[in-house]
């Protein structure tokens, strides 16, 4: 089978998306078919650049990250996309993608589907401050009705996502199909070498984030948290790996409260050679998100045997199960401090919730998800 993918986002911007195209192109390609990808042109080359169209892009208002490709250059490129025949487009995000990928889909007569990666209600007010709440989170759902409902197929990252979709008016076939794990996420990490080299001591109690760090993704909450922990944990650490737009308003809580001690902002990893170290590194994951279609951190982390301490909201109920490799918590301070605070004073509790974890990222296998890939795409060409 020839595949499509076109993205408004792809590395080396980093994110949750830019993860799950990299991994589903790696294993539809081990499976022995072709996946060609159209993102945006970001000025810096990926590691691996084969098989990608970079597009003229521009940045993008109120998110410097991100970029807005060019609709009329790629059109341009026509009939390069007809000499390829390919045999369906799967668009991995809203923007110019979701366009571009219907357009051509009726051009070239083939099906078009969608992965819904990004929970817009619970997301755009952070982007367009000049907009209420409740505006932003109607626009998106009308938004995301008019999308889905253009698309041949839907793939949504969990069935929270999937109830949401389908209470916003979505008609169209939807399939759940998660981002799985890689095989190199359960390569040991090097816990002593990332603490040496970040300067924190080899016993200094850490909790580690990694992800974006934007808004949605409730940092906030958890450095509330961090404060509270370090009254019964002095020398606790906050780590938090990942660059975004919130980081220079969280920074600046760290300073109101006083807390600078306890919380450090290292920025991105290189997934490939860092990442596994990072999370190594730590004593405890910590995460609560309410905006996760999925939650891939979560099973990173637990891949590297480190114990989870997280809410499950949305995508993260169905990756999560209390237990298994994670204690879940409440979104209140008293109830998950007390969490973190518990599972730091029990070494041997930490151990064994963390291979407990690693036995149930392993079920999230990447190349199980890509056969479950394989399989929607020949339901949908059928």
């Amino acid at each position: 089978m020839k595949i499509l993918f076109i993205s408004d986002v792809y590395f080396p911007r980093v994110n949750g998306v830019s993860t799950s195209i990299e991994t589903f192109r790696r294993n539809l390609h081990l499976l022995g078919h072709t996946v060609h990808l159209i993102a945006p042109d970001y000025g810096t080359p990926a590691a691996d650049e084969t098989g990608i169209l970079r597009v003229p892009a521009r940045r993008v208002p109120f998110d410097p990250e991100d970029r807005f490709m060019s609709y009329g250059w790629v059109m341009k490129q026509f009939d390069r996309f007809r000499s390829e025949q390919y045999d369906l487009i799967h668009v991995q995000t809203p923007f110019v993608a979701h366009y571009l990928g219907v357009k051509l889909s009726y051009l070239l007569d083939i099906p078009c589907i969608e992965t819904y990666h990004t929970f817009f209600e619970e997301y755009l007010y952070h982007y367009i401050p000049l907009l209420q709440k409740w505006f932003t989170r109607s626009l998106a759902k009308r938004f995301s009705r008019h999308q889905g409902n253009s698309l041949d197929g839907m793939v949504i990252p969990s069935r929270p996502m999937q109830r949401v979709l389908q209470d916003y008016g979505i008609q169209t076939t939807m399939e759940v199909i998660a981002t799985g794990i890689e095989p190199e996420s359960f390569v040991p990490g090097d816990r002593v070498a990332f603490r040496e080299k970040f300067g924190i001591p080899q016993d200094r109690p850490v909790l580690l984030f990694v992800g974006r760090v934007a808004h949605e993704k409730n940092i906030s909450f958890l450095i509330k948290v961090v404060d509270q922990v370090r009254r019964q944990v002095e020398d606790v650490l906050f780590v938090i790996a990942g660059e975004g737009p919130a980081r220079a308003s969280l920074e600046q809580e760290v300073r109101k409260r006083a807390i600078g001690e306890n919380v450090r902002f290292i920025g991105y990893l290189d997934r490939h050679t860092e990442l596994n170290n990072c999370y190594s590194a730590a004593d405890i994951f910590i995460f609560s998100s309410r905006t996760e279609t999925q939650g891939l951190v979560l099973l990173e982390a637990m891949a590297q045997g480190v114990p989870v301490v997280s809410t499950a909201e949305l995508g993260t109920r169905d990756v999560l199960q209390d237990g298994a490799g994670v204690w879940i918590a409440q979104e209140e301070l008293p109830d998950f401090s007390n969490n973190v605070v518990k599972m730091l004073g029990h070494a041997q509790v930490r151990g064994e919730l963390g291979e407990l974890g690693r036995a149930y990222a392993n079920e999230w296998s990447s190349a199980r998800q890509a056969n479950k890939m394989l399989a929607f795409y020949d339901s949908i060409t059928a």
